[in-house]
């Protein structure tokens, strides 16, 4: 997942907000978003060629989601996938600034990532490319393949796009969330961040939705936590090119917030 926008208490009716992209090879086996059936409280989508998920929700109200930290230099396999960073967390028992204490140790296991995780009362961000585990404050939050907040082009442009929607109501947010996760416009080359991957992937990369014949967006998902403790889930797949191939849509009644 190349793309994560999180608006935390800052919604008069969603406390917390998830739109993301989520961008890999169109070749690697996925499942869509779905209940898994060995882990039933666990909605998100799974990676079939690690067993992990990239972003997912469970009936608690608890969310994760996790990004790759691009540095440009193949990195070895490490001994661990990044995707069990989310269903670990979704799927256990922790507490969560304990989960993420056991993550921040267990760090050297795992290639670059971003971590958030957390629900609508408290929510944490950690890189192992940083090494500090922060706890998120009420506001707007982007994150791609950096550090959060690192004002890459497509960070800064869709961060503040979506900051302008959640002044507005709540009736067609779901169709704007996905018009601004559906953004191709790719940035110029004089703002494209230099990451090791040569002009020609920075170019690609740098649009909210990418699209080409091997790698690209292949799932845009917003997720909406509302004060009454009910969520909505909805997530769109997508082929080569960026064609649309399916929409699913869940929505959990009730939870329970933990501490």
């Amino acid at each position: 997942m190349c793309l994560v926008l999180v608006a935390l208490r800052s919604h008069a009716e969603y406390p917390l907000i998830v739109a993301a992209n989520r961008d890999e090879f169109y070749d690697r086996p996925t499942d869509p978003a779905d209940f898994w059936p060995d882990a039933p409280t666990v909605l998100g989508g799974r990676d079939l060629k690690a067993g992990g998920t990239w972003l997912g929700l469970d009936t608690r109200g608890r969310l994760a989601a996790v990004t790759n930290y691009r540095q440009g230099t193949r990195e070895n396999a490490a001994p661990r996938s990044r995707g069990y960073l989310v269903s670990e967390f979704l799927t256990g028992d922790s507490g969560i600034p304990q989960y993420m204490q056991r993550v921040q140790r267990d760090a050297e296991l795992y290639n670059g990532f971003n971590l958030i995780a957390g629900d609508s009362s408290a929510l944490f961000y950690y890189s192992n490319r940083e090494g500090r585990i922060r706890g998120l404050t009420p506001g707007v939050y982007g994150l791609s393949n950096h550090l959060l907040d690192t004002p890459w082009p497509k960070v800064a442009a869709t961060k503040q796009a979506f900051g302008s929607l959640l002044s507005g109501g709540s009736a067609q947010l779901i169709d704007q969330l996905f018009a601004l996760l559906s953004d191709r416009r790719q940035a110029g080359d004089d703002q494209l961040p230099s990451t090791g991957v040569g002009q020609e992937w920075e170019r690609l990369l740098s649009s909210a939705f990418i699209a080409s014949q091997e790698y690209g967006t292949r799932s845009s998902t917003v997720v909406l936590v509302g004060r009454d403790g009910a969520a909505v889930f909805v997530e769109r797949s997508f082929g080569r090119e960026g064609e649309q191939q399916g929409e699913v849509r869940f929505e959990i009644v009730s939870r329970a917030v933990g501490p």
